[in-house]
């Protein structure tokens, strides 16, 4: 066992000592290699995949990333590991999302994180979705408070995943001062790639027989949004829920009304409520992926090869021209 003793520039609480004891993890942001041109690099933490193929992009050969989801796993409800809590504390930055992720959030608030980097402001997160995805229209605005949520899945936007780079580009840059010019390059060159996905997909969703987007979980109110598309999620923010019988018959009924021919499975979840539906308004199944993490599954080895896949999905299912 490896143990490297630095200053440090937080406290570890109780709860990131026990996760060190548990791991035998170095403490206060020892790094784990050197990039190419000999300095350390920063030990970051990374919550889910989205962020972590943001850090691998920006930070380049100067981070050394380590996900908290792993692959497979559903990120909404994962549970940490001492191991992972262990790596928290020691990481020189933990980038995450408030609000999604409780067990992250936990962990953060009992300072298991020495430095821990928000990307709420970044990625504005200011569209309010519905907990179960239906429209209350017409209820109290306390009740309609009680359904309520902000939607969390700013990634499947390609313009608002180039501002969260940004951030953590300035983020990096303010830990390594030595390779901020790095950092911030790294940064531009990702924006350029997802300034040609926006457009590739302006392009591709223009001219679609249908804008109504009926997905099973409602992770593409972004997506939507920017696209000029409407989303109706089955089972709302929450991909393990599911519709009452009166929910289902709801959204059946909007399908026929909107003539909707596709209801949009994922990845990550079981496709039995979007299979029901189909059998109920006689529309076909496609696969729509909200990149929450690769698999053998994915249609695609990254971020980018799975959003232009996505988009091949969307111009099939909305019938698009």
């Amino acid at each position: 066992m490896r143990i490297v003793v630095m200053s440090c520039r937080r406290h570890v609480t109780a709860l990131g000592l026990a996760a060190l004891a548990v791991t035998g993890v170095a403490a206060c942001g020892s790094g784990t290699g050197t990039a190419t041109d000999g300095s350390r690099r920063l030990a970051v933490s990374a919550a889910f995949y989205p962020l972590e193929y943001l850090v691998h992009r920006v930070g380049g050969d100067h981070v050394e990333v380590q996900g908290l989801t792993k692959p497979g796993g559903e990120p909404h409800d994962i549970e940490l590991t001492p191991r992972q809590v262990g790596a928290m504390a020691t990481a020189d930055l933990v980038v995450y999302e408030k609000g999604f992720q409780p067990a992250v959030d936990q962990a953060v608030r009992q300072d298991a994180a020495r430095q821990a980097f928000d990307v709420s402001p970044a990625a504005d997160l200011s569209l309010v979705s519905t907990e179960d995805g239906h429209d209350h229209a017409g209820e109290s605005a306390s009740a309609h408070a009680a359904h309520a949520a902000v939607d969390p899945h700013f990634w499947l936007d390609p313009q608002r995943y180039a501002a969260v780079a940004t951030a953590v580009a300035d983020r990096l840059a303010a830990l390594d001062p030595a390779h901020a010019t790095a950092y911030r390059d790294n940064a531009a060159g990702l924006r350029a790639d997802l300034t040609a996905l926006d457009g590739q997909y302006r392009t591709g969703l223009a001219s679609c027989r249908s804008k109504d987007l009926v997905t099973s979980h409602a992770a593409f109110g972004y997506l939507a949004q920017r696209y000029g598309l409407h989303q109706e999620g089955i089972t709302g923010l929450d991909p393990e829920a599911e519709p009452n019988p009166a929910e289902l018959a709801a959204v059946a009924a909007h399908v026929r009304a909107v003539g909707a021919r596709t209801i949009y499975a994922e990845t990550l979840v079981s496709p039995a409520v979007a299979d029901t539906l189909a059998r109920e308004t006689g529309a076909r199944v496609a696969v729509l992926d909200p990149i929450e993490g690769i698999t053998s599954d994915s249609r695609g080895t990254d971020y980018l090869a799975v959003m232009r896949s996505n988009l091949q999905v969307l111009r099939s299912g909305q019938e698009c021209s």
